[in-house]
């Protein structure tokens, strides 16, 4: 899947979200060991240092850790990845609700609307 940066916002922060979205998806396991920061600067056709950053923070919050040698790997930590899903679903839900306020529509239609396409996808 490609890396669609712009640059409306820094662009390590956009690298850390698309690594923190992949690891919640299942792109990366816990406890995979992530490619290097050359390899993932490439595939993101981003300078290095710019990768190096994003990469730093997420070890800062957590997300990932280094051992010296043998590169970076995912935590495994199954309770923080499960709230890391849980507060990124709800700032998906917080801003499909806001776009369909801006198209007029109240809360409680919004949740008659999102029942009905679940209903129709069954």
């Amino acid at each position: 899947m490609p890396w669609d940066l712009d640059n409306d916002r820094p662009i390590y922060v956009q690298l850390m979200e698309k690594i923190r979205l992949d690891i919640m998806s299942g792109v990366y396991r816990p406890g995979d060991k992530l490619p290097s920061v050359r390899d993932l600067a490439l595939d993101a056709a981003v300078n290095p240092n710019t990768m190096q950053k994003a990469l730093s923070e997420l070890e800062r919050n957590g997300l990932v850790y280094s051992q010296r040698t043998s590169g970076r790997f995912i935590t495994e930590d199954e309770n923080m990845l499960k709230q890391l899903k849980t507060e990124l679903a709800a700032e998906q839900i917080r801003q499909f609700f806001e776009k369909m306020k801006q198209l007029g529509f109240e809360d409680s239609e919004t949740l008659a609307l999102v029942k009905k396409a679940v209903k129709e996808e069954s």
